[in-house]
């Protein structure tokens, strides 16, 4: 089934419906492994996972509420947190920071001797947009607890990865890696229109099938043309608060230059015309 609202062959991975169908549930639990197979690049091979409960609640019933996009366990214990971030966030290293708390407070044993021994836990965002304090070209980030001196890894078991969308700009035919592949479908998923000749890995047979908005049923249809509804008001809001942003800051720079202008003893005719102001405005500087 295809809405006629829908022209795109394929969902958005951005969208929350999408995202979650994609890489969280266990009829798709083969796409989640080949993107962290790919991800991780042979530093260790996932075989299998266990989907966990994606809503965490602190200590107390005060405390705050956590929600998870994907949240797993490999066959070796191992915690793994999967976040789509749609929209720069103030403090967004902050909450993946908070977000790691839980995978890491789970695993002590209650009412029994513990030694504090743990399992190595993950946490990677995919982000829709670039981080503002990164002045590196790279797109990806892998982040781990440092000696600061030495430069060498301090704690192993605790490894953020940051990928910025925006900054991988690989066309199909620059595609050398398995990963490169994976971050080139996650951008243009939404727009193709056919599968890439350069995506001929079995994993991705499956990602195209579950991805194809065709073969929907009628309740996952609406709920992803819902969830797209609301990825596009998302995006609408953002882009307008840029533009309302570069406004106020056009004006402000005018208004600036208006003030040196009347300074400089430049007629109010003139210095509306340089600065596009209108003559009341330049009279209230």
């Amino acid at each position: 089934m295809c809405s006629e609202g829908l022209r795109e062959r394929y969902v958005n991975p951005y969208t929350d419906f999408a995202f979650k169908l994609l890489f969280g549930t266990d009829l798709n639990k083969e796409i989640l492994i080949g993107f962290l197979n790919a991800l991780f690049d042979g530093k260790q091979v996932i075989e299998d996972v266990i989907y966990l409960n994606t809503e965490h609640l602190g200590s107390k019933e005060t405390d705050r509420r956590a929600v998870f996009d994907v949240y797993c366990e490999n066959e070796k214990g191992e915690k793994i947190l999967v976040e789509m971030q749609r929209g720069e966030q103030q403090f967004f290293k902050d909450r993946s920071i908070y977000y790691a708390t839980y995978p890491i407070r789970e695993q002590a044993i209650k009412g029994e001797i513990w030694d504090y021994e743990l399992k190595a836990v993950y946490v990677i965002g995919i982000l829709n947009f670039a981080l503002d304090d990164v002045s590196s070209s790279g797109f990806r980030h892998e982040v781990k607890l440092m000696d600061t001196t030495t430069h060498e890894v301090f704690f192993d078991k605790l490894t953020f990865v940051y990928l910025e969308m925006p900054k991988f700009h690989k066309t199909e035919q620059e595609l050398d890696t398995l990963f490169d592949k994976w971050m080139f479908v996650l951008k243009n998923l939404a727009r193709l229109m056919e599968r890439p000749t350069a995506l001929q890995e079995r994993v991705f047979n499956r990602l195209f099938e579950a991805a194809e908005i065709a073969q929907f049923s009628k309740e996952n249809l609406y709920a992803y043309e819902e969830s797209l509804k609301v990825y596009r008001d998302w995006n609408n809001v953002i882009d307008t608060a840029i533009q309302k942003g570069i406004a106020e800051g056009e004006w402000m720079k005018a208004k600036a230059i208006a003030g040196n202008l009347k300074n400089a003893g430049l007629s109010i005719a003139e210095i509306a015309k340089v600065t596009g102001l209108s003559e009341d405005e330049i009279n209230s500087l």
